[in-house]
């Protein structure tokens, strides 16, 4: 009896602690009706090798803001060294978007409080204190609170107490945490639900020559986008994948995919674009291409076509090569 009921206890804690990690805590804070979720744990990417590859890569800021470093001096928040996870939701309501956040990290609240409360206005709402400040260039504003000691909420919504009382629940916490969970292995990703209309937005901001009204069809066809990211070394592995309630959908896509593969690397083998383009970044863009991966997965009610390939030191030193320098920009509050 004893060993029993050691046993249930140890089930029940794990279990118990499982679901109250911080992670999977601020996931469920994140409103039913998102559209998209995006996750970062920093604290786990701060420990890899890609990190200091992609560090190498992104462009030196030329000077840091001087209203940044004032927020840095008065908040004594740096991101790069404070941030410990972060949770975004994309909602789409008629014509407006909201976005809200849940981030973990090493605040400050009087030193964060003070700073904000030179800009905006704070309130008690909710039983929560909440502090609003202007977004730079615009009309609209940033609201935010501190829902436990080292976590923050915020939003550009002027309601955030509706958004903090509207966390996961039913069928839609059942289908978000079923991609959250599969995902669980990777301190970088983005989960993407049908109603973003994924395949419309990459119509739109597609360049010219790279628009795919076949693409842009197909992905509108999907139940569920993932796109996970994560460090193996010194380079990123990326998985993404696409969910289709069709059988046919997801071989159409497959056969896409695995053509659009072919055609490019035929392209970087043409003659015109071996004279134009660097050898390096040319032979570094064909190693992603050579190592990408396109398969199909058959979950019984759902048919994926997941991509898998590899981002390399190679690949970030060729891009790094074609950017341009950049100054630090500073948070908005003016």
């Amino acid at each position: 009896m004893i060993v029993l009921l050691a046993g249930i206890v140890l089930v029940t804690e794990h279990y118990w602690n499982g679901a109250n990690s911080p992670r999977e805590s601020a996931l469920a804070t994140v409103p039913a009706d998102a559209s998209v979720v995006l996750y970062a744990d920093a604290a786990d990417l701060r420990q890899s090798p890609f990190l200091k590859q992609l560090y190498q890569w992104a462009p030196t800021p030329q000077r840091i803001d001087a209203d940044y470093a004032q927020f840095l001096r008065d908040t004594g928040f740096d991101y790069e060294r404070d941030l410990d996870r972060v949770a975004i939701a994309v909602i789409k309501r008629a014509q407006q978007t909201t976005l809200f956040a849940v981030a973990d990290g090493r605040f400050d609240r009087r030193k964060i409080n003070r700073y904000t409360s030179q800009f905006g206005t704070h309130e008690s709402r909710g039983g929560r204190e909440i502090f609003t400040v202007p977004i730079t260039g615009s009309p609209r504003k940033i609201s935010f609170a501190f829902t436990r000691q080292n976590r923050i909420a915020l939003t550009n919504s002027g309601d955030l107490p509706a958004l903090l009382s509207q966390p996961m629940k039913g069928v839609d916490e059942k289908q978000w945490r079923a991609r959250f969970d599969r995902l669980a292995g990777s301190p970088l990703f983005a989960v993407i639900r049908q109603d973003a209309a994924p395949g419309a937005a990459l119509a739109q901001r597609a360049p010219g020559g790279l628009q795919s009204p076949q693409l842009a069809a197909l992905l509108d066809q999907l139940l569920w986008i993932t796109l996970a990211a994560k460090p193996e070394g010194d380079r990123l592995r990326v998985v993404s994948e696409g969910e289709s309630p069709a059988d046919a959908t997801a071989r159409q896509l497959s056969d896409f995919l695995n053509g659009a593969l072919i055609l490019a690397q035929a392209g970087l083998n043409g003659p015109q674009v071996r004279q134009q383009l660097d050898p390096q970044a040319r032979e570094a863009y064909l190693e992603i291409l050579k190592g990408a991966e396109v398969s199909r997965i058959d979950r019984g009610e759902t048919k994926s076509v997941r991509v898998v390939f590899d981002i390399t030191p190679q690949f970030l030193a060729a891009a790094g090569a074609a950017s341009p320098s950049v100054s630090q920009q500073p948070p908005a509050h003016k």
